[in-house]
């Protein structure tokens, strides 16, 4: 279940890169880019997880992703066929500058606001969706053009909600993202284990009590809820992937099942067996 770097090439004769139904539906891709990503996805419900969101969706999705944030891919478990669009760019695709001239100053916001991770639905759904399923058949000019009315037509609706996904590193201060991007790997790689704060405030050259501060400033979490917070994200996916509840909980590093359920029932609003048989039911 380790994360994984996507790499991505735009197609030839063009800024950015356009995915027609990949068909991945049998494949768990956990993975992450430093590109912006706009997904549209239709004729089937399916599994939302971005970052740390996870929801469900039906009949359709249209969402827009920013860098780094990790996401699931949202074919993931389907019995039925489906329709998928997907359109990935750098952020200064058209030139480091063109998301600062006055005509794209909402646009801009869109870029900033997609860090977090957005879902549109209603009107702006369907009728981005529809523009999404023609892009592929233009030609590379008319193709640019289209998408920078999508860009517009999402910049300007109030059809969105924003998903509050984390990208995989602090957006802070470079000291603070090299800080930061430690403590996450320490997390990563000991999740499974019994965690001491004492051990990784040590490793950031840290007070124990200076840590928690520290951590709490920049996350707004404590330590223990993050990596419960943590633990349950590992937990979902594994239940995706038909683990049962027993081996999920030990696995992710919880000591017993009854503090397992509890604290996944308060992070997910459902007990895991609950989650489980929501999920697989796709």
């Amino acid at each position: 279940m380790k994360i994984k770097l996507e790499k991505i090439e735009p197609d030839s004769g063009s800024s950015f890169k356009i995915l027609l139904t990949p068909g991945l539906n049998d494949v768990f891709l956990w993975h992450f880019h430093p590109e912006y990503e706009i997904v549209y996805v239709e004729g089937a419900g399916g599994i939302r997880h971005i970052g740390d969101h996870i929801s469900r969706y039906e009949n359709s999705d249209l969402v827009f992703i920013g860098p780094n944030i990790p996401h699931l891919n949202f074919d993931y478990g389907m019995k039925t066929q489906c329709e998928q669009v997907v359109v990935q760019m750098k952020e200064d695709f058209l030139g480091r500058d063109f998301l600062n001239i006055p005509e794209l100053s909402e646009v801009r916001r869109l870029f900033e606001n997609a860090r977090s991770g957005l879902s549109f639905y209603g009107k702006t759904k369907r009728d981005v969706g529809e523009k999404l399923k023609q892009i592929s058949q233009l030609p590379h000019f008319e193709q640019l053009i289209a998408l920078l009315s999508i860009f517009q037509a999402l910049a300007t609706t109030e059809e969105v909600e924003i998903l509050h996904s984390r990208p995989i590193a602090n957006q802070a201060l470079a000291k603070e993202e090299a800080r930061m991007n430690s403590i996450y790997r320490y997390v990563e790689k000991n999740f499974h284990h019994t965690m001491d704060v004492r051990v990784v405030a040590e490793l950031v050259h840290l007070s124990t009590s200076a840590f928690c501060r520290y951590f709490k400033k920049i996350t707004r979490m404590t330590f223990t809820g993050f990596v419960n917070q943590y633990r349950i994200n590992q937990a979902k996916k594994m239940l995706l992937q038909d683990h049962n509840v027993t081996e999920t909980c030990f696995e992710c590093g919880f000591e017993n099942l009854s503090y397992f359920n509890k604290t996944f029932k308060k992070l997910a609003g459902e007990n895991p067996s609950q989650f489980r048989k929501r999920h697989l039911a796709i």
